[in-house]
């Protein structure tokens, strides 16, 4: 596998797995009950080899108050993972519904709420497991109290304690909407630096893609849901086997239907395949395509800046009416497109070794990129002066940015719209002047000056 698959292949796993609350904390579960097996039986043979020293900082009571110690902690860890559970589900009712449902990934990927469940239920596991170890002397039986066991019970709980006060403060501070926001954008930029090349490093010219042929064949796609992630390696593969050319018509992030065309593949020399040829290509082309019921950011560029828009559109409605946060989901949106706007938003195209096109991959272009960004927030912001400024900012900070001719043209088209808008709505003159010098600087951005707002 290329490097670039290798590391599509590794972060769908990853996301699929950060995304669940279930795996870590099952590992510690596991990992606590081998504990609690293993370390009784060590206690057994060492109890009496240990010295003063170390025997005075060990548990020095009795079976009985061996069992009651366990017996606590087992019953107040199970109370307080119950808390932590429904803290976290409030968390993400607030989230969904005051910022955005594509929020909750944010959260259920938290690695700090994975550690603490897993400490409390490993915690919780590790206590009843070393209590069926402790023995009284009734009924002809050796009395047992596993000192070292119960020592480590007692640390677990007040390292338990310890993370159940820094959850609640890390809890305080995950559901502000800057945290939310910076952790999104952060998010994002890490899938462009993976998902879209840098053109510093890409120094070839980009090569002619070609025009599919009226007798291309539909490639359908099998089941219906979001695009998750293309095995490149896979189709590139089975071009060459089939020696076709492979256009995939649909980005990651798309929304797909069994059975409705996701692209389209041509034999690269004769006019058209021979059946087994095509069926086997189709097949191949169909199983290197999956989809989730949700979107991811694995292979999904355009993801964080939905999730961005999603917040900055639900404070705009009427019913949490909060322009501010709208104002700074905007800032993160200017941040990223023009982090975007570095980058190769080309087709990306697969070679064989004869460095002939085999594979042809849609990606998001600026115009894209930017209606995504600009063009809800246009619309539903269109009574708030505040929000226009913002956007007429936005669109400002990216043509200072971008260079290439048709990256300037998707900022023209941008601020026509917005200036139409502007001119749609009753302002008083003070507000429309402001709107008119900042769309002044737009203009100006674009031919490489910066006059001063």
């Amino acid at each position: 596998m290329t490097k670039p698959s290798i590391r599509s292949a590794t972060a769908v796993m990853r996301d699929a797995l950060r995304t669940q609350l279930w795996p870590l904390p099952t590992i510690g579960i596991f990992l606590a009950v081998a504990l609690g097996v293993t370390l009784p039986r060590v206690d057994g043979h060492v109890d009496r080899e240990l010295p003063a020293s170390l025997v005075i900082i060990l548990f020095g009571g009795g079976a009985d108050a061996a069992r009651a110690v366990l017996v606590a902690i087992a019953g107040s860890l199970i109370t307080v993972t119950s808390l932590t559970f429904s803290l976290t589900v409030v968390t993400l009712q607030l989230a969904s519904s005051q910022f955005s449902p594509r929020l909750l990934r944010t959260f259920t990927r938290d690695r700090f709420v994975h550690v603490t469940l897993a400490l409390f239920l490993a915690t919780f596991a590790y206590a009843l497991t070393v209590l069926r170890t402790v023995r009284t002397a009734d009924a002809g039986q050796q009395a047992f109290v596993p000192q070292a066991s119960v020592t480590v019970a007692f640390l677990l709980t007040l390292t338990s304690v310890l993370f159940l006060v820094l959850f609640l403060a890390h809890l305080a501070r995950k559901i502000r909407v800057e945290t939310m926001l910076r952790d999104v954008h952060t998010d994002a930029t890490a899938t462009a630096q993976r998902v879209l090349t840098d053109p510093a490093n890409d120094q070839a010219p980009a090569p002619e893609l070609p025009a599919p042929p009226s007798t291309a064949v539909a490639v359908c796609a099998a089941n219906s849901g979001f695009l998750s992630r293309i095995d490149e390696d896979a189709l590139l593969t089975a071009a060459v086997d089939a020696d076709a050319v492979v256009l995939i018509d649909r980005r990651p992030g798309g929304s797909l239907v069994a059975g409705t065309p996701i692209g389209l593949t041509w034999p690269r020399i004769a006019e058209s395949f021979l059946p087994k040829v095509r069926t086997r290509l189709v097949a191949r082309v169909t199983s290197a395509v999956s989809t989730q019921f949700e979107r991811t950011s694995a292979q999904d560029a355009e993801f964080g800046l939905r999730q961005l828009t999603d917040v900055a559109v639900k404070a705009l409605s009427p019913g949490i009416n909060d322009p501010t946060t709208a104002i700074h989901a905007l800032g993160h949106s200017a941040a990223l497109l023009c982090s975007l706007a570095g980058r190769a938003l080309e087709d990306r195209v697969l070679l064989d070794r004869q460095d002939r096109i085999r594979v042809v991959l849609r990606r998001p272009d600026l115009d894209a990129l930017l209606d995504l960004a600009v063009s809800q927030p246009r619309r539903y912001g269109a009574a708030d002066p505040a929000v226009l400024a913002r956007l007429m900012t936005l669109l400002r900070e990216i043509a200072w940015t971008v260079h290439r001719p048709d990256h300037r043209r998707a900022v023209t088209r941008q601020l026509n719209r917005l200036r139409a808008t502007i001119e749609a709505q009753d302002f008083d003159a003070t507000e429309l002047e402001q709107l008119a010098h900042l769309a002044d600087g737009v203009r100006h951005a674009l031919s490489g000056r910066w006059i001063s707002s």
